[in-house]
């Protein structure tokens, strides 16, 4: 199997209708989702089949059984970026690189404490909010966000 450009990383996702999005968006892009369990539904949930549909079959899915098994993996990716409200560099200002990996936290708590701090400072990446009132952007959303803009800087309009 070849390197994918792009490497998308779920830390324990909870829900399964965002992870089938998310799948779908790897699909299409020909990116390789990375999913870090435990999560929080059924691999075979109805809502990931059906937010993914028929796109599941052509995606190119790795599954580890927590970050240290990531981590550990010859799949993944070569640099890795945290999406973050905790951050204040938005995701525009960097210059992505084939075999990047962009990471996303789970949509109830986010990415925990320690994982910010593994990744790093310079590592961390925010969409920028215009309404500070609101906690954040839904997850597939972000996802969507995020691996078209490395899409545009690796692949222009093409």
């Amino acid at each position: 199997m070849s390197s994918p450009l792009l490497h998308v990383v779920l830390f324990q996702p909870e829900i399964p209708q965002n992870t089938g999005n998310i799948g779908r968006t790897c699909a299409i892009t020909n990116s390789r989702l990375h999913l870090i369990h435990p999560l929080g539904f059924v691999i075979k949930d109805k809502h990931l089949k059906r937010s993914g549909m028929d796109y599941w079959k052509s995606l190119d899915v790795h599954h580890h059984e927590n970050w240290e098994a990531f981590k550990q993996s010859d799949v993944g990716p070569k640099r890795l970026f945290l999406f973050t409200t905790k951050s204040s560099q938005p995701y525009w200002d960097v210059q992505y690189e084939d075999g990047d990996g962009l990471l996303f936290g789970n949509e109830g708590y986010g990415a925990p404490d320690w994982l910010h701090n593994e990744i790093g400072e310079e590592n961390r990446l925010n969409i920028p909010q215009y309404n500070k009132d609101l906690r954040s952007l839904n997850l597939a959303t972000s996802a969507g966000i995020a691996v078209f803009e490395v899409m545009r800087q690796l692949r222009g309009g093409t």
